[in-house]
């Protein structure tokens, strides 16, 4: 197993220290609003907001993870893989107008600049 790095523990201890901030402002909150009454129909609400907004959270992370897994998204990067792979870039289709071809050469020595 290997060991937490000074990077590693620096990042660990400012997410831990935001987490004690938070519940700290939460509970300071949560204790201002003093004897603030809420009726049944307020916890109600509330417990139906929670429930929703926590079935919708996870039906939409679930369906980014099966989109994913389907390769349904694969189409919205028309730029991504095309250099592992033997498919033309959309810009070089048949069906596309040509340009002049600059080599992957000529691309990297214009990034470079």
């Amino acid at each position: 197993m290997s060991r937490i790095g000074r990077g590693q523990f620096a990042i660990l201890a400012v997410l831990l220290g935001l987490l004690v901030m938070a519940v700290i402002l939460a509970v300071s909150g949560w204790n201002s609003a003093g004897s603030a009454d809420m009726t049944r129909a307020g916890w109600l609400a509330m417990g139906f907001g929670i429930f929703f907004s926590l079935i919708i959270g996870c039906g939409l992370m679930a369906l980014m993870f099966f989109s994913s897994r389907s390769g349904y998204d694969e189409a919205a990067d028309a730029f991504r893989g095309h250099e592992l792979s033997e498919e033309k870039p959309p810009e070089m289709a048949a069906d596309s107008p040509q340009k002049p071809a600059d080599g992957p050469s000529t691309k990297l020595a214009n990034r470079k600049r």
